[in-house]
């Protein structure tokens, strides 16, 4: 991931201040400022699973690094009551996700 692009998302993502869309409109109308805000919606909605599945007692469980390189990837399987769900992250995004409140602990027993 770009170090721009994780900039982006690390501050789009900060509970205390996340930086305004609407006043930064010009960076996000880039395709690294697209592809920020696409990660960033998309860490948020697993941090809400992720976070939902350990209250309800669920599982969360971290797969096997596929592939190489760059284009290597880890599976993230979140196991709840209701149903289960598969995320394929690469190494950038399972460390800004694990940053994320709650998210951390609650993957404190997944591995993989």
């Amino acid at each position: 991931m770009d170090a721009f692009v994780r900039r982006l998302v690390e501050h789009l993502l900060a509970e205390e201040r996340p930086l305004s869309r609407n006043r930064h409109f010009h960076t996000f109308d880039t395709p690294e400022g697209r592809s920020a805000l696409r990660i960033a919606r998309r860490l948020g909605a697993l941090r809400k699973s992720v976070l939902l599945c350990v209250a309800e007692g669920g599982a969360v469980r971290l797969g096997e690094r596929g592939g190489a390189g760059p284009a290597a990837r880890r599976e993230l399987r979140i196991a709840r009551a209701v149903g289960s769900h598969r995320a394929y992250l690469s190494d950038d995004e399972l460390a800004l996700l694990r940053t994320l409140p709650g998210v951390g602990e609650a993957m404190g027993g997944a591995s993989g």
